[in-house]
């Protein structure tokens, strides 16, 4: 055996066949499953469910290649670490990325530690990413998956040196149809296993529904104002909006109007046209680096304001020793306050943080 590695098993066709690989490779393989919400009895959950960790899967796929297979309830530190912070952004206004959080303090922070304490030298999950040692500087860099349709890197941006020194990736320079074909030939049901695109605690469901479930308060309407400060409409409460919105605003117009800022001080939306939206500069909080302890500024690099938006190029430079600026080169539609601006070299993640509202 080449060593002990513990796979993030979730149920999905990814992790599968990361799974799988590391076992082709002579690697003693352990599954583990997180249990992270209440949502049904894990047994009895449907398959086709679009949450994240879909026990009966993981433990069905953990049979077929006769591995080792736990469930781990961390339940307890999902609420406390994800969803609580999930609701709070959302009550100070701003827009969250629950997936970044659960990556930097669940998958990579708690299953690491599980995985250690199970005698793993590694946790490996199957995140389209690669992870590469730097010969000269021995720091650990990341880099964008080869298939760059289902790269995940922007997820990733929060992990640290010790945390990327023992993860791996299998599936990084594998693409997606690589991954079904393996799937068949192991015999996996991977028609059943449906890719998640749903936050894992809200589900099918609408973010809404989860917010006013767990803090009631989330209702609180109040003025939506146009750009010139004139009432146009009311609010049912903050938390229910986002920067860039369309659909859903309640307000007739002559021409499209979107949600150009919240107020969270004076419960206050304020509304617009498209072009109220775009931006040349961004402040950046709650920083992360990868490739340097600490970059050299000024530095031009490319940024993704969105998960599913192309880089755009830009130049960054430091505020303070906690915030920098973004300058763009070409004005795009306003970050979300909450969301995650995350920075790229080629195919390279240099590091990130998070969008700061105007006053911060």
């Amino acid at each position: 055996m080449e060593s002990r590695v513990v796979v993030g098993m979730s149920g999905g066709v990814d992790s599968a066949v990361a799974a799988a690989l590391l076992k082709a490779d002579g690697h003693e393989v352990l599954g583990v499953t997180l249990m992270l919400t209440d949502d049904k009895d894990p047994q009895e959950k449907r398959w086709q469910d679009r949450s994240c960790c879909k026990v009966g899967l993981a433990r069905y796929v953990a049979q077929k290649l006769s591995i080792p297979h736990e469930v781990i309830n961390l339940k307890e530190a999902f609420r406390r670490e994800v969803i609580e912070d999930f609701c709070n952004v959302y009550l100070q206004g701003g827009t969250p990325n629950p997936c970044v959080r659960c990556n930097e303090r669940i998958k990579f922070g708690q299953l690491l530690d599980i995985a250690r304490g199970l005698g793993a030298a590694t946790l490996a999950t199957g995140h389209y990413a690669q992870i590469r040692q730097d010969a000269e500087t021995g720091r650990f860099r990341l880099f964008q998956g080869e298939d760059t349709s289902k790269d995940q890197s922007y997820f990733l941006y929060r992990l640290n040196q010790f945390q990327l020194s023992q993860i791996s990736f299998p599936l990084g320079s594998t693409r997606k149809e690589e991954v079904y074909s393996q799937a068949l030939k192991l015999g996996l049901p991977y028609e059943e296993v449906l890719e998640s695109q749903e936050i894992c605690f809200v589900n099918q469901g609408d973010y809404r529904e989860v917010l006013t479930t767990l803090r009631p308060e989330a209702v609180c309407r109040g003025p939506m104002l146009d750009s010139k400060g004139r009432r146009v409409g009311t609010h049912e409460g903050i938390a229910f909006y986002t920067i860039g919105q369309r659909r859903g605003l309640g307000v007739s117009a002559p021409t499209r109007l979107y949600v150009t800022e919240i107020r969270p001080q004076d419960n206050v939306v304020v509304v617009g046209e498209e072009h109220d939206l775009m931006q040349c500069e961004v402040r950046i909080g709650d920083l992360n680096w990868i490739r340097w302890q600490q970059p050299p500024f000024p530095l031009k690099v490319q940024v993704k304001l969105r998960y599913r938006t192309p880089p755009a190029s830009a130049s960054i430079e430091p505020i303070d020793d906690h915030r920098l600026k973004v300058r763009l080169d070409v004005p795009v539609k306003r970050g979300t306050p909450g969301q995650s601006a995350v920075f790229y070299l080629g195919n390279e993640v240099i590091g990130g943080g998070l969008i700061l509202s105007e006053g911060d």
